[in-house]
């Protein structure tokens, strides 16, 4: 499958920015491994961003007195700053500096990362079609897969925490799905 041909080849002169979406491990870093691939074959100019890297730390997204599906949702990362401050800028900025989350140190490092003048910017994530972020990308491809496959793709030991997954992971994305209909929404959507 050429994916660059199914997100619309060539994007003139201007920054197109594609959303991997989809909930985790669904697929979303190995799909942007093939589009890695497609675009140094083609050497094409592109810059990827993983959602993840701007998590915020601990202490603002566990144990805040919220319940745990809100806190993946809603505090996971700090939205409004992410859409100011990275989303806004991606189409109009030389570069942007972020601050990379450190999970060892709990703690971030500001990154400053050139963006082309023109080509490809994907971003990979869950949650990407919230109605603060939706509006930010010219494309959305969403990765569809069912719960118990993704949670067979986790760790032996990953998955022994089951209660983890159903008090604050599937909650936050039955939210997203029934709130957002990412499958029906995204512009193009792959069973994974």
């Amino acid at each position: 499958m050429d994916l660059l041909n199914s997100i619309g080849g060539q994007h003139g002169n201007s920054r197109f920015v594609l959303g991997i979406d989809g909930l985790s491990r669904s697929g979303k870093t190995t799909l942007v491994q093939q589009l890695r691939f497609e675009l140094e074959k083609e050497d094409r100019p592109y810059q990827i961003f993983h959602l993840d890297d701007f998590i915020v730390e601990r202490a603002r997204r566990y144990h805040t007195g919220s319940e745990e599906w809100q806190e993946y949702f809603h505090l996971q990362w700090d939205v409004e700053w992410l859409s100011n401050h990275f989303f806004q800028k991606l189409k109009a900025e030389e570069q942007i500096t972020l601050p990379f989350y450190e999970g060892s140190r709990d703690t971030h490092d500001d990154r400053t990362i050139p963006l082309p003048k023109e080509g490809l910017i994907i971003i990979e994530g869950v949650f990407l079609q919230r109605e603060e972020w939706r509006h930010f990308f010219d494309k959305i491809i969403y990765l569809d897969c069912p719960r118990e496959t993704r949670f067979n793709r986790e760790s032996n030991e990953t998955k022994k925490n089951r209660s983890k997954f159903e008090n604050r992971y599937w909650k936050a994305e039955d939210y997203y799905i029934n709130r957002y209909h990412p499958a029906e929404s995204a512009d193009i959507m792959i069973t994974s």
